[in-house]
């Protein structure tokens, strides 16, 4: 494990101010790139079945947590060149057990050490059951909280009891509700598709609910065994069966169907936006942009390398109150660049650019393009002017097509 101070930082460039609004698919690789800031809450009031990120699900060391948080905004401060930033996005864990004096106390020094744009996107996950209407008037009276992620999942019972979710349905749609009637606007939820105990019949009417409400933004994910999961667990002494592959398919192409009809852009795997609630956060960080990330377990970009904290909160505490950022760091090499490039690109609306291989290392234009010809014979890739994209069916095989499009370290291309 290795630590910094904010005058040891690695250097990152510079990258535009402009402010980015709604993306098209005609304009959109025109917009500019801006800094971001994430910062990650690793508290949760139980652990979902599924879920394999950092989190803890005692709230004792909230307080200290949250001077942690602070003390090491201050130290990185200096990490992004831009200090203007565009996009504030708490993630965890749960950030909505934050409560608004912990919240103050975090918007207070982000404003002190940053340049917040006046129409920044700051967005704050949360869970239905954390969402009341004292709660969001709350939100909306003494933060300049301006977007919502709600983990919503579904809208069956079952389907939230399998997952351990510590909400039900009726949760889920009052705090819809609530957040409406309180003037948050701009909101996302998250879905799941995939689960044992979702039918195609309940999949069909989780969408059309979010479809009812007018919900501007979507995250639809396919549920994903992962090791180190209650449901790995559970899936590997045989207790629970796995994913099942054909009907996981089946739900991904009627959620293509029924976005498009509705009036959806598919403008990356997992993301669906009606026109002008593209989330700029995620845009941004899958179209290369720098950004900073607070927190125990949280990942930074700065063009050249990556860096991430220490996944232990008793351990980033501690750091922090030395002074001293725990984290680990990689320089990427050309060939990591390119499959980062292409993994996330890929995913994405805007697709592969062949300038901006040629800007990681102008061999490996030629390697792609090579490479790439299979699947344009197949048709799960397309070329459009100088952009590579997936198609319809091309969306359904989105990591396994960019693993076998990776190259291998020190190839150069070759």
């Amino acid at each position: 494990m290795k630590h910094i101070t904010a005058t040891s930082n690695p250097p990152s460039a510079p990258s535009s101010l402009k402010i980015l609004t709604t993306l098209s698919p005609l304009t959109s690789h025109l917009s500019p790139l801006f800094s971001v800031l994430y910062l990650h809450i690793p508290f949760c009031k139980q652990a979902c079945h599924y879920c394999n990120f950092h989190f803890s699900t005692s709230l004792k060391q909230k307080d200290a947590m949250v001077d942690a948080l602070l003390k090491e905004i201050e130290l990185r401060s200096e990490y992004l060149v831009d200090k203007r930033l565009e996009s504030v996005y708490f993630g965890g864990g749960t950030p909505s057990l934050l409560g608004l004096n912990d919240l103050g106390r975090i918007f207070e020094t982000i404003h002190k050490l940053f340049q917040v744009a006046p129409d920044a996107e700051i967005t704050l996950e949360a869970n239905p059951d954390d969402l009341s209407r004292e709660a969001l008037r709350g939100l909306r009276a003494n933060t300049p909280v301006n977007r919502l992620s709600i983990g919503i999942q579904s809208f069956s019972d079952t389907d939230l009891v399998w997952m351990n979710r510590a909400h039900r349905s009726n949760h889920a749609r009052d705090c819809i509700d609530y957040a409406l009637e309180t003037g948050f606007q701009d909101l996302t939820i998250d879905l799941i598709y995939g689960a044992p105990t979702t039918s195609d019949e309940q999949w069909q009417e989780n969408l059309a609910i979010a479809f009812e409400y007018g919900i501007p933004h979507l995250s639809c994910y396919c549920l994903t065994v992962e090791e180190g999961t209650a449901l790995g667990t559970f899936v590997r002494r045989g207790q629970q069966p796995p994913v099942e592959e054909e009907k996981a398919a089946r739900q991904f192409e009627y959620l293509l169907q029924a976005t498009e009809t509705a009036g959806y852009d598919h403008y990356e795997i997992s993301n669906f936006a009606l026109p002008g609630h593209y989330a700029r956060h995620n845009s941004n960080y899958w179209r290369g942009a720098h950004y900073l990330g607070v927190g125990p377990s949280a990942h930074s970009f700065d063009g050249v390398s990556r860096q991430w904290n220490v996944s232990n909160n008793a351990l980033y505490i501690k750091a922090l109150q030395d002074s001293k950022v725990p984290f680990e760091r990689e320089v990427l090499t050309p060939e990591q660049r390119f499959n980062e490039y292409l993994m996330t690109a890929l995913r994405t609306i805007w697709g592969v650019e062949p300038l901006k291989i040629g800007q990681i290392d102008p061999s490996f234009v030629a390697y792609f393009e090579q490479s790439v010809q299979p699947y344009l014979a197949s048709g799960t890739v397309e070329k459009t002017a100088d952009t590579y994209r997936l198609t319809r069916a091309g969306k359904l095989l989105a990591d396994r097509i960019a693993m076998e499009l990776f190259l291998e370290q020190n190839t150069s291309g070759e």
